[in-house]
């Protein structure tokens, strides 16, 4: 009983978030799932740790669909259970998992990155799964064959070993796993409350699991059905009724798979890393890292703040020929980058021609800083940045100091320091000569704290995101009426020329919608995708930020 107290104790101190954290998990399970989804979810967030009566009690909702916005959280892994505050004799408790929330907000990112390294059969994969949440894989190679046997021309059609093919690559590179099985066996699927699990805990790493990435014999051939826009509505029913059967038909029934988020932040974070050693040195240095970041990526734990030691000869042979890099090349580029303030890459020692290893938290401590400087200068200009600049080379200065070395003027320079003082982006630490403090006889030292600046920026941009979600929920909104009577012309467009229509009959469907109408919808088209890439511009800071964190906690 007390370590189940200190567990909810220590488990509520580290889920305290902030109102702009709570705010953004709100909007997107409000935009993902829906207004109960998004009450049962942001309650759970406020609350902590509740039972099923509870939440329903508190949220005032029905006991059923308490009962089906969790199934709907724990479908996509946003949401956990276990033994309760009584320990296993009491109710199931649940929890939010917080970051998987903020997940959603990768969606696309996942999905453009799967399609970039696997084409299109990879893409469509990684997005049934996102948006089921978990999925068999007999079942995922139907539903993608039979969307891209749809889109093929006549008479051609996707196999089901070519998308068996690309779902064994995404489990071998660690991009799909298996979702971990419940501890307990003796659980019932119905969510009764007053029954209690045996023990109804989830392994909190799926890594956990001996069989996370083992891919399950499945009899499974033949090839993708093309479907005819009148079945589509039929046709969701009948895989909804055949999918138990099927999956047992195939030999997979039982084994679920879930996208590995963390295999892609680590994706995300090498490529960051990348991309900035090619434009501080060149291409053929940022090949020499991939080449390291690749050969160290199933040897590297996570978190770590070093990959794995690799001499000179191994990256040699591991280099692509198409790089034409030779080894007295490879020797001079390996000098220029462990020589680089920036410390990418560090040399650990002699041997096999030299042992070298990617800095990870330096080079994510790097892209942060980088990122602080970039803000302060489109926020409030060149001189203001350089004053930053500064005060992170230095680490304490007085305001005389900041002035010489910035070359700025002394009023101006005074002016600078009070606007970053007065946002938090820079601190004031006092020195005093003697105990009373006497403001004569104390040192007044401007400096950076990269890392509670870093939260704070982080915050800002959660914020970001939380606006920009609420302008495109309200544009859409607004021109409700408009999209829903496009959508009906562009249904009957594709249902006239799948029977054939002539091209009058097409034309007369088009001129439904108005000049204006059509200006309008371009606008808010327009509108919307800025508001979309705002929204993943701001979400690629987030992850430079929330990772750079994340690594310094690690490492301390």
């Amino acid at each position: 009983m007390l370590f189940h107290q200190v567990f909810n104790l220590l488990f509520l101190f580290f889920l305290q978030m902030t109102a702009q954290e709570v705010r953004l998990c709100g909007l997107l399970l409000q935009e993902h799932f829906g207004n109960v989804v998004e009450k049962v979810g942001t309650h759970l967030i406020r609350s902590g740790v509740l039972n099923l009566r509870a939440l329903a009690h508190e949220t005032k909702l029905p006991l059923d669909l308490v009962k089906k916005s969790l199934c709907v959280l724990v479908q996509h892994g946003m949401c956990t259970f276990g033994a309760g505050r009584r320990g296993p004799a009491g109710p199931v408790e649940y929890r939010i998992n917080c970051e998987h929330v903020f997940h959603m907000l990768r969606y696309p990112r996942y999905i453009y990155t799967a399609k970039s390294l696997y084409g299109d059969t990879g893409e469509l994969i990684v997005e049934e799964i996102l948006q089921r949440g978990q999925m068999t894989m007999s079942s995922t190679v139907k539903t993608v064959a039979d969307r891209l046997t749809h889109n093929m021309p006549e008479g051609q059609s996707m196999d089901y070993s070519e998308v068996v093919s690309v779902f064994s690559q995404l489990v071998e590179t660690h991009f799909l796993q298996r979702c971990p099985p419940l501890a307990s066996a003796g659980s019932s699927s119905s969510g009764a409350v007053d029954t209690p699990l045996p023990v109804a805990t989830q392994p909190t790493e799926p890594e956990n699991h001996p069989d996370c990435y083992k891919l399950p014999y499945i009899n499974l051939t033949g090839q993708g059905k093309r479907r005819r826009s009148s079945e589509d509505g039929e046709a969701d029913q009948r895989a909804a009724k055949k999918a138990r059967t099927d999956n047992s038909e195939c030999g997979d029934d039982g084994i679920y798979w879930q996208v590995n988020f963390q295999r892609f932040h680590l994706h995300f974070r090498d490529q960051a890393i990348i991309s900035a050693v090619s434009c501080k040195l060149d291409q053929s240095s940022s090949e020499i890292v991939r080449t390291m970041l690749r050969m160290s990526e199933v040897t590297t734990p996570a978190h770590a703040a070093f990959t794995q030691a690799l001499s000179a000869n191994e990256i040699f042979r591991a280099l692509l020929s198409s790089y034409n890099i030779a080894r007295p090349i490879l020797d001079q580029y390996l000098s220029l980058l462990v020589d680089d303030p920036m410390e990418f890459v560090g040399k650990t020692g002699d041997s096999g021609g030299g042992m070298y290893v990617v800095n990870l938290h330096r080079a994510l401590a790097n892209l942060a800083r980088a990122t602080l400087e970039s803000v302060v200068q489109e926020r409030f200009g060149s001189r203001s940045a350089r004053i930053f600049r500064l005060l992170l080379r230095k680490r304490h200065l007085e305001q005389k100091q900041v002035e010489d070395f910035a070359m700025i003027p002394a009023k101006e320079a005074k002016d600078m320091l009070y606007k970053l003082l007065s946002e938090n982006l820079v601190q004031l630490q006092e020195i005093p000569k003697t105990p009373d403090y006497a403001p004569s006889r104390t040192f007044y030292l401007y400096t950076v704290n990269q890392l509670p600046t870093a939260r704070l920026l982080l915050q800002n941009c959660y914020k970001t995101v939380g606006n920009l979600i609420e302008r495109r929920l309200y544009e859409t909104k607004e021109n409700k009426r408009l999209l829903e009577k496009s959508q009906r012309i562009e249904a009957i467009l594709a249902s006239l020329q799948a029977t054939g229509a002539e091209a009058a009959q097409l034309t007369e469907v088009e001129e439904m919608i108005t000049v204006p109408e059509r200006q309008q919808l371009e606008s808010l088209r327009h509108h919307i995708n800025k508001l979309d890439s705002s929204e993943n511009q701001v979400d690629e800071t987030i992850f430079l930020l929330k990772s750079y964190i994340n690594s310094t906690q690690a490492s301390h």
